[in-house]
């Protein structure tokens, strides 16, 4: 099996596209962080004082607590949020400036917006290609398991996508350190004992971990649709569609039951780390319960296909 995978790393990598991905990955973090940087030094606007804000904050948090209709995982955050904000004014602790250098290294989630559309080509091709290229008698004639081939692809689809959140995170990190100045203040959360500071570097690789559940989920839906149809463009189109319209069947949907056991509600695991939710009332746990559902869906779809398909088809 590591044979395989390493045969087809090596096919992967020996294709010019596959650098050029690489590349362009490169070139698009360092562009969206000196763009960002653009834009902070056009900004003329004079910031709240800190502590304004955090009260501002503080009192809106306080208010929603009051809702007698909140469910309790989002009282729950709701009241780890008003124990850190009352931590901070107690304390004189400012929050970390949104376009300092720790905020963009623990900010690494857009890493994998860019990610996924880079791993969704190769997921997609990787199996399709085969069939338009004609090689896939002479791959599926060799004395392996049908299962151990596509395996073997599935694996260096996935290595190849963590791969990419790697690089994308080294490149951010030199982007912070070359655009940005670093913040004054600290960031904190409840540990569910007491206010500690969060490490930027733990919470960078964490956000970082959240997002490549997005490009895991959206990869192995690109393999599955170019190993059943045996066409990459239809997996690339079909792929990207569902990643950018995902959402906003969610906010269509976001009134009724259903909208909890649908792949879209919980692709984006970094929403966990925010105080946005389109949906209320689902966790973590939830959501990693629902995405493992799919993707054995999928390669349950993925791998009865290509074993039982009949190679002159």
């Amino acid at each position: 099996m590591l044979k395989l995978i390493q045969n087809e790393w090596m096919k992967l990598w020996s294709k010019k596209a596959t650098w050029i991905m690489t590349a362009l990955l490169v070139v698009a973090i360092l562009g969206m962080l000196g763009l960002t940087k653009w834009i902070d030094t056009m900004s003329n606007y004079d910031e709240p004082d800190w502590k304004t804000s955090v009260q501002g904050e503080l009192t809106i948090t306080k208010e929603q607590l009051g809702t007698t209709t909140l469910v309790d995982s989002e009282r729950e955050r709701l009241e780890d949020k008003e124990k850190v904000l009352e931590y901070r004014l107690a304390n004189s602790i400012e929050p970390l400036n949104g376009n300092s250098r720790e905020s963009m290294i623990m900010n690494s989630g857009g890493i994998g917006s860019i990610a996924v559309l880079l791993t969704v080509i190769v997921a997609a091709g990787i199996v399709a290609s085969e069939f338009t290229q004609g090689t896939i008698k002479m791959l599926l004639s060799r004395p392996v398991k049908r299962w151990k081939i596509l395996t073997s692809k599935y694996v260096t689809v996935i290595l190849f996508g963590i791969l990419l959140m790697l690089i994308g995170f080294i490149v951010s990190i030199f982007g912070a350190y070359l655009f940005f100045q670093s913040g004054q203040g600290q960031e904190l959360v409840w540990n569910g004992k007491e206010v500690v500071e969060v490490s930027v570097w733990g919470k960078g690789l964490y956000i970082l971990l959240l997002s490549f559940g997005n490009v895991f989920v959206t990869a192995t839906f690109a393999f599955m649709i170019g190993s059943v149809f045996r066409s990459s463009s239809l997996a690339i189109g079909l792929s990207l569609f569902i990643y950018f319209m995902g959402s906003t069947l969610v906010m269509l949907l976001a009134k009724y039951e259903v909208v909890k056991y649908i792949v879209f509600t919980h692709m984006d695991l970094t929403i966990y780390e925010t105080d946005f939710r389109i949906v209320e009332g689902i966790t973590m746990s939830f959501s990693l319960a629902v995405l493992a559902v799919y993707i054995v869906i999928f390669l349950i779809i993925s791998y009865t296909t290509f074993i039982k398909r009949d190679i002159t088809a």
